[in-house]
């Protein structure tokens, strides 16, 4: 749904007015709106929103061989918030496109890790940040081996990706959320699900 056409499915929210701040990559709106309190009355608040699309990731991992394939790259906005590099561990991701997110996701898939993966597991939705950007993230869960692996990996140049592979066993995985090597939500989130649903075999 466009942030220019707001829904009207909740009767407590009323829109007064949407406004485009900036459509230079994605797109930033300030929103006022009537807001109904429990407590009966009324309140006016105003609202930024950052609408980016929707997204897909997934976790790929190798239930024998105890490990996880993650993709590593330099990700400007931690970087001028105190992160050390900026370059951040990463589970394979991606926008939605004009695809569903199955389809999306396998693309992502192969051309972050180029690994073509098979059957896949959905994990669950998320919206990651829901004070402000609208994205909803589709998690996803597969598995590989050398027979998936189709080329190298390392993203699209022609869009900028400088995207390293980095093969991992799932218990220094966890030692890196443990120690701050791995900072980035979903695939904390991912690596920790995979645990809990006791998707590798015992060390």
């Amino acid at each position: 749904m466009p942030a220019e056409s707001p829904p009207d499915r909740n009767p407590r929210v009323r829109v007064e007015e949407v406004r485009l701040l900036s459509d230079n990559w994605y797109r930033l709106h300030t929103t006022t709106f009537e807001y109904l309190g429990d407590d009966g009355e009324w309140s006016t608040q105003s609202r930024e929103t950052y609408d980016r699309g929707n997204g897909a990731t997934i976790l790929l991992y190798d239930a024998q061989r105890r490990t996880v394939l993650l993709t590593q790259q330099f990700r400007y906005p931690v970087y001028i918030n105190d992160h050390p590099d900026g370059v951040m561990l990463e589970t394979a991701a991606g926008l939605l496109d004009d695809d569903d997110p199955e389809t999306a996701i396998r693309r992502e898939a192969i051309e972050e890790t180029g690994h073509q993966v098979g059957e896949v597991t959905h994990v669950f939705d998320v919206y990651m940040s829901p004070g402000s950007v609208t994205e909803r993230l589709h998690f996803y869960a597969a598995p590989y081996d050398s027979a998936t692996r189709r080329h190298a990996g390392g993203g699209l140049a022609d869009e900028g990706e400088h995207i390293t592979v980095v093969e991992l066993g799932i218990d220094e995985a966890l030692g890196m959320i443990e120690d701050g090597r791995i900072q980035d939500a979903k695939t904390i989130m991912l690596l920790q699900w995979s645990v809990l649903r006791g998707l590798f075999a015992q060390g």
